[in-house]
């Protein structure tokens, strides 16, 4: 999305943020406008690790590799090793639980309050 943020978000029902990043099995993909509009753009599956390696480096960039054009990702777990690799490319990690719509809503609302901050404090 044209100066927009693109969030993925660790669900099993499309509804609420209820799965760990490392055994998600798909991400709903979501466009924030500029204005704060928020916009279902698809369901991505990920490949899914054998038991016990969806934690492995490997598994995680697999994951980042298919969530790549995403700015942050939503889950209600991330551990640590796969913090480190999201922050390496540059995708924020949030943990988070609960109602899509409602934290997309004040995600929105923090990322045109950030931009608005960042545009003032141009020289």
């Amino acid at each position: 999305m044209e100066n927009g943020w693109r969030v993925a978000v660790a669900s099993t029902d499309g509804d609420t943020i209820n799965a760990h990043f490392g055994s998600a099995r798909s991400f709903c993909i979501f466009d924030i406008g500029r204005d704060g509009s928020v916009a279902l753009l698809e369901k991505r599956a990920v490949t899914t690790a054998p038991e016990g390696a969806g934690h492995s480096d490997k598994a995680i960039l697999e994951k980042i590799d298919i969530l790549g054009d995403c700015a942050a990702v939503l889950a209600v777990q991330i551990g640590p090793g796969a913090r480190r690799l999201l922050a390496i490319n540059r995708i924020s990690a949030l943990e988070v639980d609960g109602d899509i719509t409602a934290t997309l809503d004040k995600l929105a609302r923090y990322f045109i309050k950030t931009k608005q901050a960042a545009l003032k404090d141009r020289p």
